[in-house]
């Protein structure tokens, strides 16, 4: 049994004599006791027991007891003074004289004898490694020491000796070792090649220095140890013996290796159901044999957790069990006292552990006591985490049970009721047990003599320690250093001194290592015999080692255990202990019953290491050596890999983290992968454009890999060029490996022992959607070891292109980190140049780098496409060749597909002479001739289109073509393999050979040879010639009708002229294959019999559906290509699944078209007519919003995102079903104002009101309350779960953060730090740290557990959000701005801008990557986390948004808004293409040029953008100003203008060159308004300062200052002749100004709001007027007095012009419309409605063929209007619109529309669409049509009309598509 001291103990339950009787038997222990150290702790415990018999006492007034106590502090204070401690006895003496005693008189017991006053210091060791702290003994105390040192015999351990080391023979260089151990001798050796010469012997002195020299044997031999562990971790049995090989490698492995190993007997003992006690010892002497820099604290806690685990579950088993766990144990916590480890968790591990362990006291196996009370001792040397106080708390109050028992007992010397004591002190708290520790060293070997005829007060000396650090256990720590060591006679010396030598647990602890080294082979004879002769010394000499029955009987089972070894090495340490065991058995008279006893008996169970297994047959070091060697392939096929590289010209790619992020964001490309291979990720996502340059990044990737490589040991670089690899989603590295010859074995070699780079090119070119890295398990347990980096083009990644590549989920965090991506950035100008030079070198062409740095300069959108490398490539090529002799080069068009012409016929026109030059046979040369007479080049080109075809129409793309001669006899490919001619042509064509496979030479010429296949221009010019080029979207004049189009191009389309029915059109559906669409969309721009040959399948398919795929290609092609059908007759056409994202089709008559599963996001098709169109499964990118009767203040998607909930202002939650969004229940009840959020666990919502003080925490199914959260003083702000669901935290007005759980409503804590309200509060994604942000201007980051605050942010913040990955933090304030931080150093990373008013709730995507914030702007943005750009700004609210809420999977944002919607946004779908080049927001301004050709514009965006007036194209982006441009304006001879700006500043530019001339720079604040003088040498400029400024456009200087206004100005204008200026202001007032004196003339009043806009008529005989009142005032200048108000807006009246003539005045409102009025009478002629954005500019052109408008809106429109006076109606007809992608239904019917789903219905319903579609159930009791019905009704009808059915429009299954769509319920409008 086990006891130890109360010392620190409450004794409440004592009575006064119990604690008297106890302190007494303290002092007599501490007097008989000849150990100082040991007597001063019952001194002190005496003490204690006295003080609370003083308590007692004071109340019963009993003097007896008063002087039985004085008298025990009399006899107290006289030992003190024995001790030397006279203060503490004179304390002592004072408190026995308060009692009443006479501290003259002498002590009632008599002195101690024999006191060693050196014991409790004296050690062998310089100081107690576990108690540094104590003080030196001085020389008188050392040479007493000397005196009283104990002695053994002198032939035990005379000497210090060697390490014990087995002995091997040392290999030579790649000889083959014969045993893991020898390895290990080797190794070991190389660790201690630093160590003196003297300790190493000779032969491996010699050995040594022959290695040292040698790199390669080093790398072998540490790689061959790295096998053996990788051997031991695939061997499946993992036995004893495997287990043992291993083991011995411990001490000289390295960390990784090392990490490894021990994981694997983690997994080992972990996952086994049985106890596998071979991986549990090894765990130990793994640990045990460890270099402590291997083992990491947090590997060690993990491990003693599991230990502790299985000791739980194992408990009451079997004792093998518990020994070997608690050896682990023991040993795992030597390593984590010894590694420093502290704040073991307490609750979670220290206590339950240290329970186990206690309980283990009452075994009856004394070795299983004697084990668990050294891992207890351990364990004590390992700090927990509990505080002082709390520790104090821990223990207050409780009760020590059995004590009054034990006193009596030890009085009455009561054996049985000792015992029994004893049971009950082991159910009290820690420490209880302390009670009777002073047995342990004041008695001697009771317990287990009392059986054998001992006396009880023998028996009470036995006892082993728990709870209280004792010295044996470091004393037995010593111990084991030295025998690792060899220093025996040191260690001899060591047992003899420490003063725990008399203590049992240390000697058991001796006799444990005594009996280890007697049976370790290692060791040389008169070793182990001297080992068995101490265990004979100890169990003979009790007068030095006492009488411990326990020690003595476990002395004789160790020596039993020798006796009985048998086996090669054990019969010398055998027989001696049995000669030992028979010198013993006389050994004195008492112990003759113990020893009788003990050999009767079977040994006791104990894990002594007898030996080591045998190794097994095969080793794992057999399995290591016997591999098939790969290293020879590896280097052929290194050799192929890398040669033929010098004439590739490659400059360094420069690369981007998204698509969205900025250009001057980037960063070298390769510098980011080869960070990326130093990392723990696994996949790298490389894409950009056809052409960037992914291919020949992956092969210098490939190249700088194999030139680093190192042999044996390198991670492996594998290039795999995935379409050529036959389902690369299985095993695709051995497809790879096949292909270099390497065999089935060495496949299986590198599979289990190397690792790789897998560099994966082409990703987009095998047209699949799995996961490589999934599919092939990669770094998955027996599988492939890899880091992939993999190529796709940007083009075919989707919205969750994450999913096809992320190792993993890629909503769970810690896979998510495994992955990252770069987008190849176009080339800079550096970058081009750079290449360029390259280029010339290298090649030599005709041009030198002067002629093509001058082309870049001067040839249009040349630049541009050298940004791509292999567009440069094909453009150094070929530009020699396009630029004609004496052509000036800015004549010369450039574009993509035109690169490609001539590039294709360039390389024919070279391998035609290639052909000439060769030795052709006679057969050959004719084929030749006859092809050289046809036209070699366009033969070439002609093959080069059927070859593209057929590798689409054979193969569906795949690029790579294998053919062998007689497998592919008889098939397609013959036509291009087999044939002579086409052999000629093959060789003559971009094409590439690699063995049996072709391909072209880049992917891009495949799709250029099958675009050439669908439209050939050589086809073309034999029938018109080429056109004007056009531009892209945004700016092809209006197409009416097709019919009058293609009239008007020159060919009338007839139903007898049908269009080609072979065409891939017809048979391929192109709408998602976005680079072979450029091809076509370019040749649409370029060639006019192109278009009408796609305008004639579209009209086909009005007549015949077999023409719908091509007519579908067709539109998609004609809107890639900017062609706007405003207006078109397109009835009845058919055009499922075309793409008409952003397509403008204002006013189109689309009546009966077939539009199924088309794509129509951001379509404008306002006031179009789709009468009986048929629409299932169309694509608006959009859903309908949810209108409500109150504004919405918070909204949120449930964890699993089946549910969403919306909680209005009025303190109604309604909860809808995201599955149709049909409502599903409203709680109601609650106060105004609340808000709310979901818990993480989805089983409760939690409730507050921004007025109230409590949170309630609600059922979300029934909204009933489960609990109420109170208890902050004052409002609260702001409520945040953790990630786990458990807590909540809430911020409020009272100044402080609450911890609440949420099981039982308590509050866990208060967080104190803010000095004013606490505004938000919000958990990082672990769950360890809380954020809270306060109107005090501090962001605070707290500690969860401890409630500490770990770092403060100096920043004024109203919300903070943590990002899912717990990196950043972002937070708003009450301003535009969001600021990202970083979470870790508080450093800010990012200041987002874009925002125009106060920014309302900001939230992070469940991936982390994007931002979403609403404002008060009414706008949601999207921003890229990575690089601070906005992606995406959604509009639609005409309020304030107030909050933003992510769906789980982040495919859609919900927000809600003031104007009593929450809009729902598709974020998951994407339009094919980009919406044209255009503004990205508000344009503020706009204005012709004085000729009418160019269209200027003014943005928010800070940019100016030049407008083609005919095409709509964008032509020049001039970039200057800092913010927002208000104005812009033409000087009258149309070479300059002028912009002003919220900068403060106006800025004159050269129209031609896009410079800046000027910047004028003198006003104080926003310029609102600029104008030229009619002369143009002089520019006004209004702005809010409320001044003009008058400014000199030559010198830039600025003339003169108007001061006036009392307000800040709007507007500035001059009179037609340039004498007067006039302006507007805030100030409600026109103001007239002399231009020569700068003198105000005349102030005109009429409005009552803000005058926004001046302007004079051509004549100069009127003035007009727009007012924020609405009102449009017209001025007769003559007499000043306003003649006319044009009434009719509804909202703020902003721009307004004049037409040229001046009988027509425009006017753009608010109210989003745009009014035309007659100027002489003030009518309206006409109105344009249903526009989406407020209108800012409008801007007149009158040229010969008409008079045109163009509008510029708030929602980035530019949209230009023609006209016509028809019959005295003005008419208005869109010509042609540059839109921002803005779905635009407005006024669009759609009466009688088939095959609308009940969302889309409710879309087009809210987007202004009129008219109501079909409903499929026309009555309510109409039968359910049924999948079987309508089958059987099909099939009827195919049969009675003799036809099948059709592949694309009528089959069953999309009729039903169309039942399941217009079936689902719309979504409910809450009144």
């Amino acid at each position: 049994m086990v006891f130890g001291s109360v010392g620190s103990s409450p004794l409440g339950s004592l009575s006064s004599q119990q604690a008297l009787e106890l302190a007494n038997l303290y002092l007599d222990n501490a007097y008989n006791t000849n150990d100082p150290g040991i007597a001063l702790v019952f001194c002190h415990d005496t003490k204690v027991s006295l003080t609370q018999a003083k308590k007692v006492v004071r109340h019963t007034g009993n003097q007896t007891l008063n002087e039985g106590i004085a008298t025990t502090y009399i006899d107290l204070g006289a030992l003190l003074k024995i001790h030397g401690h006279d203060n503490e006895a004179q304390d002592i003496y004072k408190k026995a004289e308060k009692l009443g005693g006479n501290v003259q008189s002498p002590p009632t017991r008599s002195r101690p004898t024999n006191i060693d006053h050196t014991s409790n210091r004296s050690s062998l060791l310089a100081e107690d490694p576990m108690d540094s702290g104590k003080t030196r003994s001085s020389p008188h105390d050392k040479r007493k020491q000397l005196q009283d040192v104990v002695t053994i015999p002198t032939h035990i351990f005379v000497e210090n000796v060697r390490p014990p080391v087995i002995q091997f023979k040392l290999p030579e260089a790649d000889e083959r070792l014969g045993s893991t151990p020898q390895l290990a001798c080797c190794l070991g050796l190389l660790q201690a090649s630093q160590s003196p010469d003297d300790i190493l012997e000779t032969s491996a002195q010699n050995w040594l220095q022959a290695i040292e020299k040698d790199t390669d044997e080093q790398d072998r031999l540490k790689t061959m140890a790295m096998e053996v562990v990788r051997a031991f971790k695939r061997d499946e049995l993992k036995d004893a013996k495997a287990v043992a090989e291993v083991i011995c490698l411990a001490p000289v492995l390295r960390k990784d290796a090392f990490h490894d190993l021990l994981a694997e007997f983690y997994t080992g003992i972990d996952h086994s159901g049985l106890l596998k006690f071979h991986l549990l010892e090894g765990l130990a002497q793994l640990i045990q044999g460890a270099d402590l820099d291997h083992l990491s604290a947090d590997d060690l806690v993990k491990i003693l957790t599991l230990l502790s685990n299985r000791l739980r579950d194992t408990h009451q088993q079997s004792t093998e069990q518990m020994h070997q766990l608690t050896l682990a144990v023991s040993h795992v916590l030597d390593a984590m006292a010894d590694t420093k480890v502290t704040n073991l968790d307490r609750e979670t591990l220290h206590e339950p552990l240290s329970n186990y362990l206690e309980e283990l006291k009452g075994s009856p196996d004394a070795y299983l006591v004697y084990q668990a009370a050294y891992a207890y001792q351990a364990l004590l040397c390992v700090p927990d985490d509990e505080t002082k106080w709390q520790a104090a708390m821990r223990r207050t109050g409780k009760v020590v049970k059995g004590v009054s028992g034990l006193v009596s007992a030890v009085k009455g010397f009561d054996l049985n009721k000792f015992i029994e004591g004893l049971g009950d002190i082991q159910k009290g708290f820690e420490g209880v047990s302390k009670v009777v520790e002073i047995v342990q060293s004041a008695y001697n070997d009771i317990s287990t003599l009392a059986e054998s005829g001992k006396g009880f007060l023998d028996s009470l000396k036995e006892g082993f320690s728990f709870d209280r650090k004792r010295d044996w256990y470091s004393a037995l720590r010593g111990a084991d250093v030295l025998i690792r060591d060899g220093e025996l006679a040191t260690f001899r010396e060591l047992v003899c001194k420490v003063p725990c030598r008399r203590d049992p647990a240390f000697q058991w602890g001796v006799c444990q290592r005594l009996g280890e080294i007697a049976t370790n082979s290692v060791w040389d004879p008169d070793t182990r015999r001297d080992a068995i002769a101490f265990l004979g010394e100890m169990y003979r000499n009790d007068e030095v080692w006492g009488q411990h029955a326990n020690v003595k009987q476990w002395i004789l089972s160790v020596l039993m255990q020798l006796s009985t070894s048998s086996g090669t090495g054990f019969q010398l340490h055998a027989s001696v202990a049995e000669a030992m065991l028979q010198e013993l058995e006389t050994s004195g008279d008492d112990k003759q019953v113990l020893y009788q006893m003990s050999r009767k008996k079977a040994s006791m169970s104990y894990p002594l290491r007898i030996a080591m297994p045998e190794l097994g047959s095969p080793s794992l070091l057999d399995r290591a050596q016997n591999r098939p060697d790969v290293e020879g392939n590896i280097r052929l096929m290194r050799k192929q890999r890398t040669k033929e590289v010098s004439n590739t010209v490659y400059i360094p790619p420069q690369a981007k983290s998204s698509l969205q992020a900025a250009y001057d964001t980037r960063f070298p490309l390769m510098e980011r992968v080869k960070e990326f291979l130093e990392s723990d990720q696994k996949v790298f996502l490389l894409h950009g454009d056809s052409g960037a340059g992914k291919s020949t990044f992956s092969r210098e990737l490939e190249i700088d890999l194999w030139q680093s490589y190192r042999a044996k040991t390198g991670r492996i670089p594998l290039h795999i060029n995935l379409p050529a690899i036959d389902k690369p989603e299985y095993d695709m590295i051995a497809k790879q490996l096949r292909k270099y010859d390497f065999t089935e074995a060495q496949i299986r070699e590198m599979k289990h022992y190397r690792k790789f780079i897998l560099i994966c090119d082409g990703y987009d070119e095998i047209q699949q959607s799995h996961n490589l890295y999934m599919s092939n398990r990669l770094n998955q347990h027996g599988e492939w070891s890899a880091q992939m980096v993999i190529s796709c083009r940007t083009e075919y990644l989707g919205v969750d292109y994450r999913d096809r590549f992320q190792p993993g989920d890629r909503n769970n965090q810690s896979d998510s980190l495994l992955f990252q991506e770069a987008v190849i950035a176009p080339f800079s100008i550096d970058q081009v140049h750079a290449y360029i030079r390259q280029y010339v070198s290298i090649h030599q062409p005709m041009w030198q780098m002067e002629d093509y740095k001058q082309a870049l300069e001067v040839i249009p959108s040349l630049q541009d496409l050298m940004t791509n490398p292999f567009l440069m490539t094909l453009s150094l090529d070929v530009l020699p060749r396009m630029v004609d002799p004496g052509q000036h080069l800015s004549a010369t068009q450039v574009t993509r597909v035109g690169l490609y012409d001539h590039f294709v016929e360039q390389w024919l026109e070279r391998g035609k002479k290639r052909t000439g030059e060769k030795d052709l046979s006679p057969q050959a040369r004719a084929i030749f001739d006859r092809l050289n007479d046809e036209g070699f080049t366009q033969n070439g080109i002609e093959f080069l289109k059927r070859l593209a075809v057929a590798i689409y129409k054979e193969q569906g793309g795949h690029p790579v073509v294998e053919y062998s001669q007689f497998k592919d006899e008889g098939s397609w490919k013959d036509a291009f393999f087999l044939r002579k001619d086409k052999q000629l042509l093959r060789e003559a064509c971009p094409l590439r050979r690699n063995g049996n496979q072709h391909r072209f030479i880049h992917r891009s010429l495949l799709e250029y040879g099958l675009a050439r296949a669908v439209f050939d221009p050589q086809d073309g010019r034999k029938r018109t010639a080429s056109g004007p080029p056009v531009s892209r979207r945004g700016s092809v004049s209006s197409t009416m009708s097709i019919d009058s189009q293609c009239h008007a191009e020159g060919m009338v389309t007839t139903p007898e002229q049908e269009p080609d029915i072979d065409s891939p059109l017809v048979w391929r559906t192109f709408v998602n294959d976005h680079s072979l669409l450029q091809f076509l969309e370019e040749r649409v721009q370029q060639e006019p019999i192109f278009k009408e040959q796609l305008f004639a399948y579209i009209e086909h398919s009005k007549k015949d559906k077999k023409w719908r795929k091509a007519a579908a290609n067709a539109i998609t092609i004609l809107v890639r290509a900017g062609v706007q059908f405003n207006g078109a007759d397109l009835k009845g056409i058919r055009i499922p699944r075309a793409d008409l994202s952003y397509g403008v089709f204002d006013s189109a008559q689309l009546q009966g078209a077939d539009l199924r599963k088309a794509n129509l996001r951001g379509v404008w098709m306002r006031d179009a007519d789709l009468s009986g169109a048929q629409m299932t499964s169309v694509q608006f990118g959009e859903l309908p919003f949810l209108a409500f009767e109150k504004s919405v203040g918070s909204c949120a998607y449930s964890p699993d995102g089946k549910s969403f909930a919306s909680c209005l202002e009025n303190g109604n939650i309604y909860v809808y079903a995201t599955s149709n969004w049909e409502k599903s229940r409203t709680l109601s009840g609650f106060d105004s104002h609340q808000r709310m959020v979901y818990s993480p666990k989805d089983n409760q919502i939690a409730v507050f009101s921004a007025r109230g003080r409590t949170v309630r925490l609600l059922d979300p199914d029934t909204g009933s309350l489960q609990r109420t959260l109170t208890g902050h003083t004052r409002w609260i702000f702001w409520i945040a779960y953790s990630p786990q669901g458990n807590r909540v935290a809430s911020a409020s007005y009272d100044k402080t953060v609450r911890l609440w759980d949420v099981s039982t409503g308590d509050c866990l804590r208060t967080l104190h730090g803010h000095s004013s309200a606490a505004l938000c509060v919000a958990y990082s994604p672990k769950g360890q740290q809380i954020a809270s942000c306060g109107s005090d201007s501090t962001i605070r980051l707290w500690d969860v557990e401890t409630g500490g605050c770990c770092h403060i942010i100096i920043h004024n913040s109203r919300m903070i959000v943590y990002s899912p990955r717990g990196d950043q933090i972002a937070s708003v304030r009450y301003d535009t701005t969001i600021h990202l931080w970083d979470a870790e150093s508080g450093a800010c990373r990012f200041i987002l801008t874009e925002h125009t008013y106060v920014i309302s709730y900001i939230v992070f995507s469940p991936q982390g990557d994007q931002l979403a914030s609403g404002s008060g702007d009414a706008t949601v943005k999207l921003w890229d986390v990575e690089t601070g750009q906005c992606r995406q700004t959604l509009t639609g609210h005409t309020n304030s948004v107030i909050c933003v809420a992510f769906s789980p999977n982040g495919n859609q944002i919900a927000s809600c808004s003031r104007d009593e919607t929450v809009r729902l946004w598709d974020v998951s779908t994407r339009a094919s293409h980009l919406v044209p080049s255009s503004h990205i927001t508000d344009v503020y301004c706009i204005k012709y040029s004085p000729k009418g050709d160019v269209i200027a514009s003014g943005s928010r965006d800070a940019t100016i953008r030049f407008w083609d007036s005919e095409a709509g194209a964008c032509c020049r982006i001039l970039s200057g100003h800092s913010d927002s441009v208000f104005v812009v304006a033409f000087s009258p001879q149309g070479d300059q203008l002028a912009s002003g700006s919220a900068d403060g500043t106006v800025r004159l530019w050269d129209v031609e060159t896009g410079t800046c001339l000027h910047r004028l720079a003198d006003h104080s604040d926003r310029i609102a308004g600029v104008a030229f003088s009619p002369q143009g040498d002089v520019v006004a400029s209004a702005s809010t300062d409320r001044t003009v400024g008058l400014w000199n456009v030559a010198t830039g200087d600025l003339l003169r200052v108007l001061e006036g206004h009392t307000d800040a100005l709007l507007s500035v204008t001059y009179s037609p002749d340039g004498n007067w200026i006039a302006s507007s202001s805030k100030d409600c007032t026109v103001r007239i100004w002399d231009a020569g004196t700068g003198e105000c003339c005349q102030v005109m009043v009429g409005h009552n709001k803000w005058v926004r806009d001046v302007v004079y008529s051509p004549q100069g005989n009127q003035l007009a007027s727009s007012g924020y009142d609405n009102v449009i005032r017209l001025w007769d200048v003559e007499v000043q007095e306003y003649r006319l108000s044009l009434i009719g807006h509804s909202d703020k009246v902003t721009l307004i012009a004049y037409s040229l003539q001046g009988d027509l005045l425009a006017s753009g409102s608010w109210d989003k419309t745009v009014r035309i009025w007659g100027t002489a009478t003030g009518q309206c002629r006409v109105e344009i409605q249903n526009l989406q954005g407020d209108i800012y500019g409008v801007a007149w052109n009158t040229v010969p063929g008409g008079t045109f408008l163009v509008t510029s809106g708030g929602d980035g429109s530019i949209l230009k209007w023609e006209i016509t006076n028809e019959d005295d109606l003005c008419r208005v007809r869109l010509v042609w619109g540059g839109v921002n992608g803005t779905l635009n239904v407005t006024g669009t019917s759609v009466q009688g529309v088939r095959g609308l789903s009940s969302l889309n219905k409710q879309l087009l319903s809210q987007r202004g669409a009129v008219g109501e579609p079909e409903h499929l159930f026309r009555e309510t009791g109409q039968k359910l049509i049924t999948r079987a019905t309508v089958v059987s009704k099909f099939k009827q009808s195919s049969a009675e009309a003799g036809t099948e059915p059709s592949s694309v429009s009528d089959t069953p299954t999309e009729q039903i598509e169309q039942i399941g769509e217009t079936a689902q319920p719309p979504l409910h409008t809450c009144e």
